[in-house]
């Protein structure tokens, strides 16, 4: 398990971007405060880690406002700047398997991000994907059921 905590104003990158003309056509890149901010969360990053097996990203998001803000966008950022910095390899499905217990809070004095990595155990994606399968196989029995009765 890994936890790290970044001090500083949680960011998002789609509230903070700017448009640009390449070769004579527009591109949408990160804001300069955006930048800035991926930055310097790497003074705060664990270096040489290079995660490549599937783990929770579980991020608890301490906002310095009441402001509305998209989880899932702050998830998107947090997951670019750990892949940035090499914390992770990537953050495809296979390493971020998945953000279980992340949620959004205020804390005007202290605004921070919280972040556990924890490794999933093959063991127990092995029973959610059975589970899956099991569930899936359900459905398509409830599905056949409905269908049977709908042609009557």
């Amino acid at each position: 398990m890994l936890k790290i905590t970044i001090p500083l104003e949680p960011r998002t990158k789609k509230n903070s971007q700017k448009i640009i003309w390449q070769k004579g056509r527009p591109l949408i890149v990160p804001s300069d405060q955006y930048k800035q901010y991926e930055k310097d969360c790497g003074w705060f990053l664990p270096k040489g880690q290079k995660i490549d097996y599937p783990v929770n990203v579980q991020c608890v998001f301490w906002m310095k406002t009441k402001r509305k803000c998209d989880l899932t966008n702050l998830l998107e950022a947090i997951d670019d700047i750990l892949v940035h910095h090499a914390v992770l390899v990537d953050d495809n499905y296979n390493i971020i398997a998945g953000h279980d217990r992340s949620r959004v809070y205020i804390d005007r004095e202290h605004p921070r991000t919280e972040i556990i990595i924890e490794e999933i155990e093959q063991g127990n994606e092995q029973e959610i994907n059975r589970a899956s399968e099991e569930d899936a196989e359900h459905i398509t029995a409830a599905i056949r059921s409905a269908k049977n009765h709908c042609d009557v």
